[in-house]
């Protein structure tokens, strides 16, 4: 049977890398907004990136129902930052007769700083694409990141 995963997770806590490696040995089709946004936008999409990543985790949600009709399982690469985000994802899949699974990578902040800083740096020294976690970026996430209870989830990583 085809399964739908979601990640869920704050930056830098592996979920690009664990979703990559759950989609390689279920084997599943690999959503990631980051690759997409990275791509479309640039490095520094601005105000405009919010816009997009709302789009785009539609589009895989949509493309995860077509597919789990077919028998092929997905595994898609968000964040889910909130508790509401969390429940209209639940929501999205019950309307419509599917069932996905909520997967938390769960990360202690000293490894999350490090985390950061490293992927920072490798950014920085141009060993790999993605968006540079500053200050401001930084204070916009811890404002709003409501860390999911064990009943908001079906598997906690770490």
């Amino acid at each position: 049977m085809a399964r739908i995963i979601v990640t869920c997770g704050r930056l830098c806590s592996g979920k690009t890398t664990y979703a990559k490696s759950l989609a390689k040995n279920l084997p599943a089709v690999h959503f990631s907004v980051d690759d997409l946004t990275l791509l479309l936008l640039g490095p520094y999409p601005g105000a405009i990136l919010d816009e997009y990543v709302e789009k785009l985790e539609g589009y895989f949600f949509e493309k995860s129902i077509e597919l789990a009709e077919r028998g092929i399982s997905s595994v898609i690469d968000i964040g889910l930052w909130t508790k509401a985000e969390r429940e209209e994802v639940r929501k999205f899949y019950r309307e419509r007769g599917a069932e996905c699974e909520l997967h938390y990578l769960r990360v202690p902040d000293g490894i999350w700083r490090e985390r950061i800083e490293k992927r920072n740096a490798e950014i920085e020294a141009g060993l790999t694409e993605a968006y540079t976690v500053d200050e401001n970026l930084l204070k916009k996430f811890e404002s709003f990141f409501e860390e999911p209870s064990p009943n908001e989830v079906d598997v906690i990583v770490g």
